[in-house]
């Protein structure tokens, strides 16, 4: 889609066709930015349900080995992974009255909620059965997602060209990601999957799961739906142009190239790090809970509450943040207060100097420097997703032709594959500080406590600190920005060379049409 300047109020209105884009205004008006967010909810559902439930599911619940669980999990996700960039790449290539995006958007509704129904809903085929059964499921449920949240992402650039705004658009989908994950969290511990006098162990409840599924269903469509039709008044329109067929190597070839794109490859960088960081805590925080801690329930039961105040924390400062610093700086800035704010508790403890596991201040003080960490560690990722959309244009400066779906598909890519180092990590990490199996919270070897937090301490150390020297190398600037646009809007514009009956045409192929 080429690219305009932003609209003046006042300027006078010309009549286009449907093949040419709508100018983009700089503000996006606030039921669009809702609604856009809002369908992350099905994204952070689907994020948190493969993250806390679905092993305790078919290992405790259905009876398949655990190992055999976190088989299935992987073989999915390493499908999933290369799936992205495939349904990026043919978003791109999407022409059709409804623009590029949304048909993508329409079409995974069903596949959603039908596959997230499944995957709670096996039926009883022996051991082999089963594990054939997960793995087919977990693969149709990371599919369906990659057909939504792949083209999702990728409306950023296409919803605004404003450099700022860009920012305060994306907020909404790690807010809205973050609370439709956090509420059916709740919803399963208080209601779902409560104990009860037949089931003490209520996570153990075959019934609860049926609920947890199709209360997931609901808010997955619901979300869909609001955000497809939401965005679509503003996005659904025939593009401009779309990149000319070619055969199937050189296209490949012309990914690659694209991916190559150096701002877009110092953001994969900082992704690196910072997801690796993310899989280590997230792999960790149990046992930091448990055997650093060592919190009551009332404690487990806040965490989540805990977590969503640090990213409404993060919602509100990171626009601000990136205003005043620029993103880029702005990042780094945000990375560095987190990893001060999330180790200094560990540091203190290690020091001496951090009250003792019992005291009444002791989890307060510790929840709200987790509060603090948390905002200020999401912000960097709000912003790296504002910068992504930056990359977009500066590719279409290079290369011709805009590939949103495709860089946005190379960082989920990135995600999913670099979280597993963290998680890796964190594997290695309990195993190499010595801390025994079964062990009792309370009476652990004080020692193996200590290894366990300076080694925690030194590795995410390491990750943070990788994160923020890649973020003040990204070479694109607010200044840089707005030439490009600049450039951008001085180019002349090819016409489509297609009849009125082919314009007039919906047309989902992979195979667009030629310039």
């Amino acid at each position: 889609m080429a690219l305009e300047r932003p609209t003046v109020r006042g300027a006078g209105k010309k009549k286009r066709s449907a093949a040419e884009p709508s100018p983009v205004a700089a503000s996006v008006p606030l039921p669009t930015k809702l609604a856009y967010g809002a369908g992350a909810i099905t994204y952070g559902i689907k994020d948190n349900g493969f993250a806390v439930f679905l092993l305790i599911f078919y290992n405790q619940v259905m009876g398949l080995p655990a190992d055999l669980v976190g088989l299935a999990v992987m073989i999915a996700l390493i499908i999933d992974a290369f799936i992205d960039p495939v349904i990026g790449h043919l978003s791109d290539r999407t022409d059709t009255r409804w623009g590029r995006r949304h048909p993508w958007i329409y079409a995974s509704i069903i596949p959603v909620g039908l596959s997230w129904f499944l995957l709670w809903h096996p039926p009883q085929r022996g051991e082999a059965g089963m594990l054939a059964y997960l793995i087919g499921s977990a693969i149709l449920v990371r599919s369906a997602l990659a057909l939504n949240e792949v083209p999702s992402l990728a409306m950023l650039p296409e919803l605004t060209q404003d450099y700022h705004e860009r920012t305060d658009v994306i907020r909404y989908r790690f807010l809205f990601g973050w609370l439709g994950g956090l509420t059916l969290l709740w919803l399963a511990y208080a209601v779902f999957l409560a104990p009860t006098p037949e089931q003490p162990a209520g996570l153990l409840r075959r019934e609860g799961y049926d609920a947890y599924a199709v209360t997931g269903v609901v808010m997955m469509t619901l979300a869909t739906l609001i955000a497809a039709i939401g965005t679509h008044k503003r996005l659904a329109r025939r593009p401009a142009r779309v990149p000319p067929r070619q055969p199937l190597r050189a296209e490949l070839a012309g990914m690659i190239a694209t991916l190559r794109n150096p701002a877009f490859l110092t953001l994969m960088g900082a992704g690196v790090f910072a997801f690796a960081n993310q899989g280590l805590n997230f792999a960790t925080s149990t046992y930091m809970q448990l055997y650093v801690w060592e919190f009551p329930r009332w404690a487990m039961t806040a965490w989540p509450f805990t977590l969503f105040a640090g990213v409404m924390l993060a919602f509100l400062i990171t626009p601000r943040v990136g205003r005043r610093l620029g993103k880029k700086r702005g990042a780094a800035a945000m990375a560095l207060i987190a990893v001060v704010l999330g180790l200094l508790p560990y540091v203190l403890r290690l020091l001496g100097l951090f009250p003792a596991n019992g005291e009444p201040e002791t989890l307060p003080i510790f929840l709200t420097m987790v509060t603090l960490a948390t905002g200020f560690g999401v912000g960097p990722m709000i912003l790296t997703g504002s910068m992504l959309a930056d990359v977009v244009e500066d590719s279409e400066l290079r290369t011709g032709h805009r590939e949103e779906g495709l860089f946005y598909a190379g960082n989920l890519f990135m995600q999913k594959c670099v979280t597993g180092i963290g998680t890796f990590a964190a594997g290695s990490l309990i195993a190499a500080v010595g801390l025994p199996r079964e062990a009792v919270p309370g009476a652990v070897d004080p020692e193996v406590i200590g290894r366990l937090m300076l080694t925690f301490t030194i590795l995410t150390a390491i990750f943070v600190g990788g994160a923020i020297a890649m973020f003040l190398r990204f070479p694109l600037d607010e200044a840089g920005h707005r030439e490009r646009l600049r450039l951008l809007a001085a180019r002349p514009q090819p016409r489509r060379a297609v009849s009125d009956e082919q314009r007039a045409a919906p047309s989902i192929s992979p195979l667009p049409l030629q310039d």
